[in-house]
């Protein structure tokens, strides 16, 4: 596989959806200190532009787009907007999500569960739908999906249906994947964090938690590497920085669980 970091003079270009806050920001910010021009993707503009000046601040490229990664017309605006300015594209972090609704499965409704799903997984498709053309021109590439340990490793989150099985597919999506693109020498890999401290909460709701709660004490804290603290966002954007560079150039169709040891304990 071609390395996207040898051209000389050549600035590797990534984007990264829901790089307003989080694990998005997060990586947004360390892939420009190794050298990326960042697309700092997401629907709200004066977070897009936060993070675009936390960049540019630390002396990297950036460019802030406004877009809703469930709606195509502005996904393939936001794509177009990066190639016209940067002429490529070399590593795609799709990361926007949300946790949406959790409640018991016969009171979850049906807009709540078509919500989850378009956000999280039609995102996720539109997002390579997108972008794999432009790594598909450039000869080569690297995508990273933030997925969760929610669906992959753990099934003990009270109400989390809609949100697990969203997770699970693009862990799934990852794997089928992996060999449809290796031809073109597109690596796509999933990272799946646990509990991390980001404002994801904010996008969640939860109803009739008794009711689907399994009655388990749980040792004090929930992650064990950590002595039961919740991990950073860094933690998540050191290991996609590491999948999207060339160190990772013989990793393809991976779950990586970033999670201190947590989903074993469920």
């Amino acid at each position: 596989m071609p390395d996207i970091m040898e051209n000389v003079g050549a600035r590797p270009v990534a984007l990264v959806t829901g790089a307003g806050s989080g694990i998005g920001r997060a990586t947004a910010l360390i892939l420009g200190s190794k050298g990326y021009a960042v697309g700092v993707l997401g629907h709200t503009k004066s977070e897009n532009v936060e993070t675009e000046a936390l960049i540019v601040a630390a002396g990297g490229e950036a460019m802030s787009l406004v877009a809703d990664v469930a709606v195509e017309s502005q996904m393939q605006t936001a794509v177009k907007e990066l190639l016209q300015r940067y002429g490529r594209l070399d590593a795609v972090v799709a990361n926007a999500g949300i946790n949406g609704v959790w409640a018991p499965i016969d009171d979850l409704q049906p807009a709540e569960w078509d919500k989850t799903i378009e956000v999280n997984l039609k995102g996720t498709y539109l997002t390579l739908h997108v972008t794999v053309p432009a790594l598909k021109k450039r000869g080569g590439g690297s995508i990273v999906v933030v997925s969760s340990i929610n669906g992959t490793r753990t099934f003990t989150t009270p109400g989390a249906t809609a949100y697990s099985a969203t997770k699970a597919a693009q862990v799934a999506m990852v794997q089928q994947l992996a060999l449809e693109l290796a031809r073109h020498h597109i690596r796509i890999n999933a990272v799946c964090p646990g509990e991390i401290e980001t404002n994801i909460d904010d996008n969640t709701a939860v109803r009739g938690q008794a009711d689907t709660a399994i009655p388990v004490i749980w040792p004090k804290g929930q992650v064990p590497i950590s002595d039961g603290a919740p991990g950073k966002s860094e933690d998540v954007a050191a290991v996609i920085a590491f999948l999207v560079s060339s160190e990772a150039k013989h990793v393809t169709g991976c779950p990586i669980w970033v999670d201190g040891g947590q989903g074993l304990l469920r």
